[in-house]
């Protein structure tokens, strides 16, 4: 089965859930977690120690693996590990109970310091600069994952890759699937790849139980390919249609969907793609905010017949079926940017083609 297209500008809207209508409100609505994360991380032991979770989806993660802990009534602990460099994350977190550690994976001196743990969440890599230095981004993405895997020989490893490492795809496909060759386009794509390759080895070596999730485009209201699109439209900036076609997931599905991952690690490997369920044509997507805030979308250039999609359809026997419909996440990001909600200024270039970032 293939991922459906999204219904185009002219689809009746349905009645959709109120948005998050502060920052709290949509902290607590990304954090909730599922009853099937409850179950799932009730049936195994340990503490979950999660690397790298200063970034974008780290926060979020941690926190519902918080709640999840405590839904079940034990005392296992969430561990976060980062530099830390965003300011107030290491706090907040603090705020929510989930200890935290500051190291640089890099050194392996320091990983090798950090806490037992038998669950293990993998979510560091460098990807914006890749372009720049690629030295780093090798360094960070392929050495960094070596020290993890030899610190944590003993846990579970559930490790984020990216769905580049398939290159392009024709839109008719319907987005790559987990068999299909590998064609990484650019630094930042080969070196992803040479993240998987190191983590599948480390899984055979030691006998590490690993899923590797091969993520396109994790999006709530403060980034994502849609904030993008929607900041676009509403400053009435042009819009590239080259890359016409994307597929996104809503943050609290892909955060459930990696918890309920830790179940189904493997060694050798598991290669799991995670993404929406439905393709997004750039064209309507911007249609659709544009009607949002009364104005026209501005665009140029015309649709390659490729992107970079993931099909997840095997992920949603496994992980369970994202449960925000893209028409609630673009819905939800209007709102959220037309009453000037907190926006992260992270931009995720999702229109770059040549892998250039």
């Amino acid at each position: 089965m293939l991922p459906h297209f999204m219904p185009s500008v002219a689809h009746k809207s349905t009645e959709l859930p109120a948005a998050p209508g502060s920052l709290a409100e949509l902290e607590d609505h990304l954090s909730t977690p599922p009853e099937s994360v409850v179950n799932e991380l009730a049936r195994l032991d340990g503490d979950m120690v999660i690397l790298g979770a200063g970034g974008k989806m780290g926060p979020a993660l941690a926190h519902m693996a918080q709640r999840a802990f405590t839904a079940i009534g034990t005392n296992r602990k969430v561990i976060a590990v980062s530099r830390f460099s965003r300011s107030g994350v290491r706090e907040q977190l603090e705020n929510w109970g989930i200890a935290t550690h500051r190291c640089d994976l890099l050194q392996r001196q320091e990983t090798e310091k950090l806490p037992d743990a038998q669950l293990v969440v993998s979510m560091s890599g460098f990807k914006f600069g890749s372009a720049t230095q690629p030295d780093y981004s090798w360094a960070t993405n392929c050495l960094v994952p070596a020290h993890v895997c030899q610190r944590y020989r003993g846990s579970r490893v559930v490790a984020f890759s990216s769905g580049n490492v398939y290159g392009l795809t024709s839109i008719a496909g319907g987005g790559s699937v987990e068999s299909d060759p590998l064609n990484p386009i650019g630094e930042y794509s080969m070196a992803a790849l040479g993240r998987e390759r190191i983590y599948e080895f480390c899984s055979r070596q030691w006998n590490i139980p690993t899923a590797i999730l091969r993520l396109n485009y994790a999006t709530e209201l403060r980034y994502g390919v849609l904030v993008d699109l929607a900041l676009q439209v509403l400053g009435n900036k042009k819009i590239d249609l080259t890359m016409g076609h994307v597929n996104v997931i809503w943050l609290r599905d892909a955060n459930a969907m990696t918890l309920r991952a830790f179940a189904h690690a493997r060694s050798p490997a598991r290669i799991i793609n995670l993404a929406g369920d439905e393709i997004i044509r750039v064209r309507d997507a911007a249609d659709i905010f544009a009607r949002h805030f009364s104005t026209s979308a501005v665009v140029s250039g015309s649709e390659s017949d490729k992107a970079f999609l993931n099909n997840a359809t095997n992920a949603y026997a496994l992980l369970g079926s994202p449960e925000h419909s893209t028409q609630q996440m673009i819905d939800w990001t209007a709102s959220w940017i037309a009453r000037g909600g907190e926006n992260a200024d992270k931009p995720t270039h999702f229109q770059v083609l040549n892998g250039q970032y």
